[in-house]
């Protein structure tokens, strides 16, 4: 049976996705900048819920995927940290300036995980070539890649997707990402995919009752002050029954 795995922020979408039967999640945080490394706090208290596999991202900064030393040697303890807290999974990405895979740095990344699996994210889909990134993987060991098949969301990407399955050959899972819901996973699913992975968002509104209107606390226009990211079960619920 395909593998699930929902994004979430928040303790509150881990103990839903676990309740729903939810293959798996991946802990985030910043999701205005596409995920980055959760906090201690967050990984810890994750794992104390049952039932629920663990993935978590490995990202020191929003931007690009071309990191300094510093930033690799951030990325390292990172999964140390991850691996000491009992992660089942740990997800990263790291490119080189040409736009290939860093294939040294992504095996060391491997390595580091120490037995738990290793996802490659969506830096894949910012590569020049997927059909030799998806290679590079291979060979630094990576268990998955996380892809939309080079496109925006993976309903654009579909045919590329099922060319990475092709290609894969059973080497390496395939989960397609971005833009699935209950309207198109079933076609996704019929490409020969080992997982998707989805987020059903919703926004959940401040309890506040006084909210200050001169001031924007991240500086950023366009990202609400006084609403924080959640998941919508009913989402959930309509996207899983398509898989049954």
């Amino acid at each position: 049976m395909i593998e699930t795995e929902l994004c979430t922020f928040t303790l509150e979408a881990c103990r839903i996705a676990a309740d729903m039967g939810i293959t798996r999640v991946e802990l985030c945080a910043s999701p205005y900048e596409g995920g980055t490394t959760p906090s201690a706090a967050f990984i810890r208290m994750a794992r104390r819920i049952p039932h629920l596999k663990l993935s978590v991202m490995i990202r020191p900064r929003g931007g690009d995927f071309l990191y300094s030393d510093e930033e690799f040697h951030q990325m390292l303890e990172e999964i140390s940290f991850a691996h000491d807290c009992g992660a089942d999974c740990v997800v990263a990405g790291i490119l080189t300036p040409d736009g290939r895979v860093d294939e040294p740095r992504t095996a060391a990344l491997v390595a580091a995980a120490q037995g738990m699996e290793f996802t490659f994210h969506r830096a894949f889909d910012m590569t020049r070539d997927t059909l030799e990134a998806l290679e590079a993987l291979v060979r630094a060991g990576c268990y998955r890649v996380l892809t939309s098949g080079g496109r925006n969301t993976a309903p654009e990407g579909i045919e590329n997707i099922q060319s990475l399955v092709e290609a894969s050959a059973g080497r390496i899972a395939i989960m397609a990402g971005s833009g699935i819901n209950a309207s198109n996973v079933k076609r996704l699913a019929g490409t020969g995919i080992n997982a998707i992975h989805f987020s059903a968002r919703n926004l959940i509104e401040s309890h506040m009752t006084y909210k200050n209107p001169s001031i924007s606390m991240g500086g950023v226009q366009g990202i609400p002050e006084y609403a924080s990211i959640g998941v919508d079960s009913a989402m959930i619920r309509d996207l899983l029954n398509q898989l049954t």
